[in-house]
Parts: C-alpha cells; sequence; structure tokens
C-alpha cells in the first residue's frame, strides 16, 4: 500500500512514576484525552515502572499495562507504542509493543542491554529487527541504549522503514548524546526519526530532562519537547521523503549493495 502523504506522529512526554504501573497508566489516560488527534502515539521506555530491574514485579505478556495500550489503540484509532518490562514462559524481556486499533500488536525486544546498569543480568536480549507497515508508512521501532548502535538500526533492504522510533530513559548525564546522536540516525538512514524520553528523576536518583524530538531525513528537527510535560504532536510528509531519497541516492552506495545485496528502493 503506498504511504499516504501525511501521517501525524504524536508522543507523549511526562515524569513517570516510579514502580506505580497503575499511576502511569492514568497519567496517560489524562494526557491523550486532552492531546490533539495522531496517527501514531508513542510512551517512553517502560512506560509504566520507570527503568527499572525488579523483574521479580514484571507484568505477564498480555498484563494490564498491555492491555491498556489496547484499549488506547482502540479509543484513539491510532497505533501505541511503547515499551514495557514483560516477563514471558522463559525469561523477562524489555519490549516494546506497536499496537494496532483492531488490537493486534508486533513487539521488539531491547537488543542492546545497558550494561552499566546491569540490565543484562536481569532481562534477555533480543535477536531481531522489526517492522511494521500503518497508514502505507513502514515503521520500526528500537529501545534507548539501541541508539548507538549504527550498524543495528542501518536501513537495510530487509529493514526498510521509513520512521526509525526510539522509546527511552536517557539521563540528563548524557543528554548531550542524545541531541547527536538521534540527528546522525535520521542522516545516515535518510529517514525520519523520533526520540521519547521521560521527565523526572527514578527510583535510582537519575535525572531525565526530557528532549523528547522529531528529526527529518536532512537530520532537521521538526519539533522537540524540551523540558515540558504533555502531548505533542508534528505531521510528517512522504512526497519529500521519497524525493532527497530519489535526489541525493546515497543508499545506493551502502556497503549492502557493494556486497551484492538486494539494493534498496528509494
Amino acid at each position: 500500500m503506498a504511504a499516504q502523504e501525511g501521517l501525524r506522529l504524536g508522543w507523549l512526554q511526562w515524569d513517570l512514576a516510579w514502580e506505580a504501573p497503575e499511576a502511569n497508566r492514568q497519567r496517560v489516560e489524562r494526557l491523550l484525552a486532552e492531546a490533539p488527534p495522531a496517527d501514531v502515539w508513542v510512551l517512553p521506555e517502560m512506560w509504566s515502572t520507570g527503568f527499572s530491574m525488579s523483574v521479580d514485579q514484571a507484568e505477564p505478556e498480555g498484563g494490564p499495562s498491555f492491555l491498556a495500550m489496547q484499549a488506547w489503540a482502540r479509543h484513539y484509532g491510532a497505533l501505541v507504542v511503547g515499551s514495557l518490562r514483560v516477563r514471558t514462559a522463559n525469561d523477562v524481556r524489555n519490549r516494546a509493543y506497536a499496537v494496532f486499533p483492531d488490537g493486534t500488536a508486533v513487539f521488539y525486544d531491547k537488543r542492546h542491554l545497558f550494561r552499566m546498569a546491569q540490565e543484562e543480568r536481569y532481562y534477555a536480549a533480543g535477536d531481531r529487527q522489526v517492522v511494521f507497515s500503518w497508514k502505507g508508512w513502514n515503521l520500526a521501532v528500537q529501545i534507548c541504549y539501541d541508539l548507538r548502535f549504527p550498524v543495528w538500526s542501518r536501513r537495510t533492504a530487509a529493514y526498510a522503514y521509513d520512521v526509525l522510533i526510539y522509546v527511552a530513559n536517557w539521563p540528563a548525564a548524557r543528554h548531550a548524546h542524545w541531541q547527536k546522536l538521534l540527528p546522525a540516525r535520521a542522516i545516515e538512514n535518510q529517514s525520519y526519526a523520533l526520540g521519547v524520553n521521560r521527565l523526572g528523576r527514578d527510583g535510582n536518583g537519575h535525572l531525565y530532562v526530557g528532549g523528547s524530538a522529531l528529526y527529518d531525513f536532512r537530520g532537521e528537527v521538526l519539533l522537540s519537547s524540551g523540558q515540558a510535560e504533555g502531548a505533542f504532536v508534528q505531521e510528517i510528509l512522504f512526497a519529500p521523503l521519497q524525493a532527497y531519497r530519489e535526489s541525493f541516492p546515497v543508499w545506493k552506495d551502502a556497503d549492502e549493495f557493494q556486497l551484492g545485496l538486494p539494493p534498496l528502493a528509494p
């Protein structure tokens, strides 16, 4: 299906209540109720708890916070994206869901676990990239620390997205990296890039200053939330993205093309 001309990308930025899923679900309810319409709503990493290693409190697959995402997707007729702490039959995952209005969902498990917080001791890493389509656009989601690994985010024939979404709990101590890496991912992949971060101080004392932002394929910021709490919406257009890929086709010189793998389409 051809992409529609415009896609309204929305995201929520707030001070996550530490280890309080119900409080965070209620906060999302209020923010969405006051928000303008959007085609996509993106929530931060581990939006229901904050970036916690307390895996004994992880929700099961299909738990209350996932069900809330289904309800919001259905009510607002939007794709809802965000990561949760999820216990599977075998382990615990930092799992990003993309939930559609009909209740179906796809998920991506965080590949790069943040060893400085010993995340790899508590969570199992994912091993697959995921692309999903919505209103004719191809979207991909990754999680926080994944942003530092450009090989994993590289747009290829098998991973051909138009919008790359990062959900995060990215601390103020390294906020300058967040501001540099997000536009870099947009530029090198000739795609829109959206990073959604949190505000406030978590239960471990780490400060977060937001800075959720949407960048275009040239690395230019389209909308930044700064340190404001609330719901934010920005429309993106497909025609300028397509025209830019065709007029400046760096993808033709990507390593995959040189190695004889299938080239990307514009």
